[in-house]
């Protein structure tokens, strides 16, 4: 019998919520932090790991900030992407859209094209070697002002060959999406499409915002769409994709525990609702250990997995001819996957 994580790493599948800040394993901060002359406040990768014990968003943003504080060069960025883009690849991603924040950078004094320098250099290394494509989505960090949003996109425009669309995250509450209007209306006439972290902390009202006035192709979490019925209807007639992020809405504290979670229960509503990993280095697991979460703590069926990972194809940004070579590869996979069964 195949196990369920035999069983999920063979499945074709993309990822479409994961931070590349987010991905910055304790080894290489520690690397990187000798590397430039830095003294961390923890003495061992051990200590820093043991303090990711967070009550909330903010406490997490509050650790995330201070360690990306040890990217400074392209090489850097580099190592960052290429230790991400092997890991997914690893577990079956055959595609990543991954968010970056430049004013998490430029406010240190790094330049938007030294952070692009070093992305863009390992996604092209990663898909000569590993086969696997990448697209960068520029994210403004929603508790700064949208002045400072539109800024950054003024910096970006000139490097727009290499984004594949805006985003926009960090602290939900107290910052709806309305506050950005005029700078994804901007993004939009010059050819970026959107999305937006919302229905995470922040309520439903974030999500109708996110669609009516940023007008996002997908929203990121919103698992808070469930507090109000029309806007569930809506998310399911309009095929409004849900990057949800399983481990680090326990890690969060948005969900008790896992068998809590609302994604069974959303995809049951027809949603087109996707697993993905968010700030893996932090909440304890990349995509794998985020499908093998639900599929342990929500019982879900291999059928239940095989639609997950169509979800993710068709909520990507990728052209429809490449959507449908890999529907063709993960229906064949799911079919000569036996017997159709799952172990724990």
């Amino acid at each position: 019998m195949r196990s369920a994580a035999e069983f999920i790493r063979g499945l074709p599948k993309a990822e479409l919520h994961v931070h590349i800040e987010g991905t910055l394993e304790p080894e290489l901060k520690f690397r990187l932090a000798k590397k430039h002359g830095i003294v961390l406040p923890h003495a061992t990768v051990e200590d820093l790991r043991r303090a990711y014990e967070f009550a909330n968003l903010q406490s997490f943003l509050d650790i995330y900030y201070d360690g990306a504080a040890v990217l400074r060069d392209a090489d850097d960025f580099h190592a960052l992407t290429q230790g991400y883009l092997s890991k997914a690849h690893a577990q079956g991603v055959v595609h990543a859209e991954v968010f970056f924040d430049p004013q998490t950078h430029t406010a240190r004094g790094i330049t938007l094209a030294t952070v692009l320098d070093g992305l863009c250099r390992a996604r092209s290394e990663a898909e000569r070697e590993f086969g696997i494509t990448c697209r960068l989505i520029l994210c403004f960090l929603r508790h700064l002002n949208a002045d400072e949003a539109m800024r950054t996109l003024e910096e970006a425009l000139p490097h727009k060959d290499a984004i594949a669309a805006v985003g926009l995250d960090s602290s939900e509450s107290g910052h709806p999406p309305a506050k950005f209007s005029e700078v994804f209306a901007r993004a939009r006439r010059e050819g970026l499409p959107a999305v937006a972290h919302a229905g995470e902390e922040g309520p439903p009202s974030y999500i109708y915002e996110a669609l009516d006035i940023l007008e996002v192709r997908r929203v990121d979490h919103g698992v808070r769409c469930e507090e109000d019925s029309a806007l569930l209807e809506r998310l399911a007639r309009e095929r409004v994709p849900l990057t949800i992020c399983p481990l680090s809405n326990v890690k969060l504290k948005v969900f008790e525990r896992i068998e809590n979670h609302n994604l069974k229960r959303l995809l049951e509503r027809g949603l087109c609702v996707t697993v993905n990993s968010d700030d893996p280095a932090y909440f304890g697991g990349y995509v794998l250990e985020n499908y093998l979460a639900v599929q342990r703590g929500l019982g879900l069926s291999q059928d239940d997995l095989t639609v997950l990972a169509r979800n993710s194809i068709e909520a990507s940004f990728l052209a429809d001819s490449a959507k449908q070579r890999w529907f063709a590869a993960i229906d064949d996979y799911a079919r000569s996957a036996a017997p159709p069964r799952l172990m724990g």
